[in-house]
């Protein structure tokens, strides 16, 4: 309890008949003065406010390290993908290797973008990649020569790219698949930040007046017969509770739909769609689209002379691979590190951690109380009036209308 509230008196002589008290009132002598009930009230808001942060402080560190966890996860596989594509242009397409380098770290930063939240889409990102990616191939694959095309030639190559197709359909497979993996992705990272911001106003619940001095009696008021360490007994601490904490209950129902919908999401991440599987196979997309352009290279020749005219050249400048070999070599000792905690592994054991929360807020009065706030079965306790021995139900507070709370767990 509040540790800064002064006990009561240790005097004897100053108990009183108490008829200034307005809750705490009493046919036996009090030593409690209409100050001191003034500062119970205070301390007792306090008290509850304190249990019921204490009580979600695990749920709330549960939700907020995963969702660390995940983030960090999906930068691991974001970087690991981006190494995986960049070394396949240094193995397999040197010459033009150090400009293809620069367009893949452009792709794999838009994509990292998208899944912690900016305003991108996923179909004008992988358009986007592939649109200048194809100047870089026609310049190295399609139409190789002793010098490079103008930046002029390139751009009407980049503009003419979805209307020549020279990597067939694979643009619009990457679309599909990274819309699938990534959408869900993106959405399960933002519910987790939603639920720690769903919990952090529970923490802060707002007592009616009837409410407040419920709670003094059922907490404080033993103290004015010099009764400190008497608690409440179990039914009364439990009818007053259910009755201050409606509002709260009101929420489960959001809640363990909100719990839903993770589960849901974390099923919809696994699989032939999953991230994991999606972004690590990206590079073997890339292949697939420089073998389709350079088998159809002749053809890819025609289409473009039509559009943009003949090649417009300018001295060559290919540095060859300028990527660093080694940063892969660590990213795959990274994975083989985080192999043995995958993200299908991290998803089931945070949904199994989770799932005994689903009626956190239904069943809050009655955790309160069997936790903390009323007495041990069989010891005395306080029924709002004296402290009894034998235990049994009462029920002080009328049924008191409740106020809708806000579905903050509704919408993800």
């Amino acid at each position: 309890m509040n540790k800064s509230l002064k006990s009561v008196p240790d005097s004897t002589t100053a108990f009183s008949l108490g008829v200034d008290l307005q809750v705490c009132t009493s046919k036996n002598p009090t030593c409690c003065t209409k100050k001191m009930e003034e500062r119970y009230q205070t301390a007792v808001k306090q008290d509850i406010q304190q249990v019921l942060q204490t009580s979600s402080a695990t749920l709330k560190f549960l939700i907020s390290h995963n969702a660390a966890a995940f983030q960090e996860t999906f930068e691991v596989l974001i970087r690991l993908a981006e190494n995986y594509t960049s070394t396949l242009f240094c193995s397999a397409y040197r010459s033009m290797a150090a400009e293809a380098t620069v367009h893949v770290q452009e792709f794999f930063t838009d994509v990292g973008l998208f899944l912690f939240g900016t305003d991108v889409s996923t179909e004008e990102f992988v358009n986007r990649f592939f649109d200048t990616l194809f100047p870089v191939v026609y310049n190295h694959v399609i139409n190789p020569g002793p010098t490079d095309i103008s930046l002029e030639y390139a751009e009407c190559l980049r503009v003419a790219r979805r209307d020549i197709r020279p990597f067939g359909n694979i643009p619009q497979k990457a679309i599909g698949q990274m819309g699938r993996s990534l959408s869900p992705s993106r959405t399960f990272l933002r519910a987790l930040n939603l639920g720690i911001a769903g919990i952090n106003p529970t923490d802060h619940p707002h007592f009616c007046k009837a409410c407040s001095r419920a709670l003094l009696r059922m907490q404080y008021c033993p103290h004015c017969q010099g009764l400190t360490l008497s608690k409440p007994c179990m039914g009364y601490c439990l009818n007053t509770l259910r009755g201050c904490l409606a509002d709260l209950a009101e929420v489960d129902l959001h809640w363990q739909g909100y719990i839903q919908s993770l589960e849901e999401l974390s099923g919809a991440l696994s699989g032939a769609h999953g991230i994991e599987r999606v972004l690590l196979n990206f590079h073997a997309l890339v292949r697939d689209a420089l073998v389709q352009a350079r088998i159809n290279g002749p053809q890819l020749s025609e289409q473009v002379n039509k559009i943009c005219g003949p090649p417009v050249r300018k001295p060559k400048h290919s540095p060859g691979c300028s990527f660093d070999q080694n940063k892969d070599n660590q990213g795959l000792k990274m994975f083989s590190r985080l192999s043995e905690e995958t993200l299908a592994s991290r998803r089931k054991e945070f949904i199994g951690h989770l799932r005994p929360y689903r009626a956190f807020y239904g069943g809050l009065a009655d955790r309160l109380c069997g936790n903390e706030l009323a007495a041990a079965d069989g010891a005395p306790c306080w029924n709002g009036e004296d402290v009894l021995r034998r235990i049994y139900k009462i029920s002080l507070l009328p049924a008191r209308p409740s106020f809708k709370l806000l579905g903050i767990f509704m919408h993800i």
